[in-house]
C-alpha cells in the first residue's frame, strides 16, 4: 500500500533517544538516562485529598469540556507564582498547556516556516530539536561556556541571521548541561533581542529546583517590549503526569497560541487543572518544593563525589546549581555512543551527547541525571560508567602510541 505523506510526516522518524530511553526502562539497568523526577516524591496523598475535593465540590464542572486558556484559579496561582521571581502578569497572559512540550510545538506552529532559522545555545533540549524539526528549519548554535550562551557569539549570529525567527534559550540549570546564564547575559540577551527585532522563547522548566547559588530573575523579568515568550511547567515540582504547564506572553501572541491550541486539543485536562490548583490552595507547594531540593541537591552531591572517585581525571563536567542534570566531556577522540553500548552490556545507562547539537554533533559528550535514582544505585551505576570510561581512554593511548 502506498501512503501519501505529508511533506512535514517525511522529516519524522522514531529518535535515538526514543529508542535509548526504551532501552533504558528496564528494570534491571541503573538508568541516569531520563530526565525523570523522584517518584517517591510525589505527593500521593494529598493529590488523593484534592482530588476528593474537587469531585465533591465541582465534580460536573472538572469533568466537562473547559475554555482553551485554562482554569482561572490555577492561572491565577501562576501568576502568583509569577510575580514571586519577578514576572509581573494577569491570567490573561497565561495558557495553560500540556506539559511545556506542547508549548514548544505551538511554538514552532506560530513562527515556522520550512527554511526558517532557529537561534538556539549549542547544546541544546533535544526534545526542543525534535519539536521544532517537525516544522523543517533550520538551527544556527551559539556556544556557550559555564555562564550560558555567549552574547557576543549571539550578536555576530544576529547579524548574520537578520531573518531568524526567534532566539531559543533555558537560561536556568539548561537541559543537557545543567550550566545556568549569568545576570549580564539575561540583560544582553533582551537588548540584542529588542535591537535585532526577534522573539525570545524562554523554556524555564527547573528554575524552581534551584538547590545552591543566588536565585536569578527570568529574561522575561527584563522584558520591555513583549518579546519574551516564557514556558514553564509543574512536572518538575509536582506531578509530570498531570502533564500542566503553562504559555506566558504578551497578548497579541497569546491570542494566536490559544487560536493553535484550540485546533489541536481544545484545552488542557480539566480535571487535571482543578485538582492542582486545589492543591494548591490545601497544601504548601513550595515546603514539597524544599523537600524535593534537599534529596536532589544530596544526589547531586553524591554523583559529583563519584566522578572524583570513578572516572578519568580527563572528564570534565559542568557543576549545576539546581535542576536534574550534569554535562559530561570526554577527551575529543571518544564516541559516547559506542561507551553507551558498552555501558548497557553493564546495566547502566547515560544520554550520548550527539543528539543534542542540532548541527555539530559532537561525539565525546554524554549527560548524566541524578534526581530519579537512589543514592545506593548512583554509587554502582557511577562505577560502572567509571570503568567503562578507563578502559575507553586506555584503549585509545594505546592506539596513539602505535
Amino acid at each position: 500500500m502506498e501512503i501519501k505523506f505529508s511533506e512535514r510526516a517525511k522529516h519524522v522518524s522514531n529518535t535515538a533517544t526514543r529508542e535509548i530511553l526504551k532501552v533504558t526502562e528496564k528494570p534491571e539497568i541503573i538508568s541516569f538516562a531520563g530526565g525523570l523526577p523522584a517518584p517517591e516524591l510525589f505527593p500521593v496523598e494529598e493529590i488523593k485529598a484534592a482530588c476528593e475535593a474537587v469531585l465533591n465540590e465541582s465534580g460536573e464542572q472538572a469533568l466537562q469540556y473547559s475554555t482553551t486558556e485554562g482554569y482561572l484559579p490555577l492561572r491565577q496561582a501562576i501568576v502568583d507564582r509569577l510575580a514571586a521571581i519577578g514576572i509581573d502578569t494577569t491570567p490573561d497572559n497565561l495558557l495553560v498547556i500540556t506539559g511545556s512540550q506542547q508549548g514548544l510545538d505551538l511554538t514552532g506552529k506560530l513562527f515556522l516556516d520550512e527554511g526558517d532559522i532557529v537561534i538556539c545555545e549549542s547544546p541544546t533540549y533535544l526534545a526542543a530539536i525534535n519539536a521544532f524539526k517537525t516544522y523543517n528549519p533550520k538551527f544556527v548554535e551559539v556556544p556557550m561556556d559555564d555562564e550560558g550562551m555567549i552574547m557576543d557569539a549571539l550578536e555576530q549570529t544576529l547579524q548574520a541571521n537578520p531573518d531568524a525567527k526567534f532566539i531559543y534559550t533555558i537560561p536556568d540549570f539548561q537541559n543537557p548541561t545543567g550550566r545556568t546564564m549569568n545576570l549580564e547575559r539575561r540583560k544582553k540577551i533582551v537588548e540584542l533581542a529588542n535591537r535585532y527585532n526577534i522573539i525570545i522563547v524562554e523554556d524555564n522548566p527547573y528554575g524552581a529546583v534551584r538547590f545552591a547559588g543566588e536565585a536569578l530573575p527570568p529574561v522575561k523579568h527584563f522584558d520591555t517590549e513583549g518579546r519574551v515568550v516564557y514556558l514553564s511547567t509543574f512536572s518538575k515540582i509536582f506531578a509530570p503526569g498531570l502533564r500542566l504547564g503553562w504559555i506566558c506572553a504578551d497578548e497579541t501572541l497569546l491570542e494566536k497560541y490559544v487560536a493553535f491550541k484550540q485546533a489541536t486539543d481544545l484545552h488542557t485536562d480539566s480535571f487535571a487543572q482543578r485538582i492542582t490548583a486545589k492543591y494548591i490552595e490545601l497544601f504548601d507547594l513550595e515546603e514539597h518544593i524544599q523537600k524535593i531540593k534537599a534529596v536532589y541537591l544530596s544526589r547531586r552531591e553524591k554523583m559529583m563525589e563519584c566522578i572524583d572517585a570513578f572516572f578519568p581525571k580527563q572528564v570534565n563536567h559542568s557543576v549545576p546549581e539546581g535542576g536534574l542534570f550534569i554535562w559530561i566531556e570526554l577527551p575529543e577522540q571518544i564516541d559516547t555512543e559506542e561507551l553507551f553500548a558498552e555501558c548497557l552490556k553493564n546495566n547502566v545507562a547515560f544520554v550520548p551527547g550527539k543528539p543534542f547539537f542540532p548541527n555539530s554533533a559532537k561525539k565525546n559528550t554524554f549527560r548524566l541525571n541524578y534526581s530519579n535514582m537512589p543514592e545506593e544505585k548512583i554509587v554502582e551505576g557511577m562505577k560502572r560508567i567509571g570503568k567503562v570510561l578507563d578502559e575507553a581512554i586506555a584503549s585509545q593511548a594505546e592506539v596513539s602510541v602505535h
